[in-house]
């Protein structure tokens, strides 16, 4: 499941655009100012930021900068600044794209998911790769060896997340965020539950998935 940032002051905005989003199969973490963003922004990546530029403080043009010094992802602009000046400067610092408020919540959503499959590639929105295992992300079915694997959509998911991100170490709580969402209210169990489902699932690829002690899991291969 792609996963996007929404930063942005206004409360009722947050939830509109965050249960719609969730409804089409985006999960949506909510940050309300430059800041809360900068610190989510340490410890998760997203598919795209949806930013606000009129905040208190950080201001979404600081925002973008401060992201674009260490990351790609991409950032569609969400203001009620339509001036022309403003948005040039937004395209400066490295904005993809631009929604002045009032906005259509089925546009954004279209401008977001856009966005996400242009900064994934025509590579990776079809095949993603590790060793023995296979995704294909259009269809969301599994192969291990050539040889397909039956998994559950929480199985599926949650492989597609450590595929995602080979090689990096995932906590159980950045796992939950991604795969299960913010409004899940069990505990960090279920990952474990599910990645020894995910792990019998794949057979031998299972040990590609490794456990890294007191903190979460890591996929690994060539």
């Amino acid at each position: 499941m792609a996963s996007v940032l929404l930063v942005e002051d206004e409360g009722r905005i947050r939830d509109i655009v965050r249960d719609y989003f969730s409804a089409h199969g985006l999960m949506c973490d909510l940050a309300r100012n430059g800041e809360e963003a900068l610190d989510l922004l340490q410890d998760h990546d997203y598919d795209a930021i949806l930013l606000d530029i009129l905040m208190p403080n950080l201001n979404g043009f600081q925002v973008c900068g401060a992201v674009r010094r260490r990351s790609q992802v991409p950032i569609l602009f969400l203001t009620a600044l339509g001036g022309e000046e403003d948005m040039l400067r937004a395209y400066a610092l490295g904005g993809d794209d631009y929604v002045t408020k009032p906005f259509s919540l089925a546009v954004l959503l279209a401008k977001t998911q856009a966005l996400i499959r242009r900064s994934r590639g025509g590579n990776e929105t079809d095949r993603l790769t590790c060793g023995a295992i296979a995704l294909d992300t259009r269809r969301r079915t599994c192969t291990v060896s050539g040889k397909t694997v039956k998994l559950s959509p929480r199985e599926y998911d949650l492989l597609l997340c450590l595929l995602r991100n080979r090689g990096q170490v995932l906590s159980r709580e950045q796992l939950l965020n991604k795969v299960w969402g913010l409004d899940f209210e069990g505990d960090d169990r279920a990952v474990d539950v599910r990645i020894r489902s995910l792990r019998t699932a794949l057979g031998d690829a299972g040990g590609q998935i490794k456990t890294v002690y007191k903190t979460g899991y890591r996929l690994e291969g060539p």
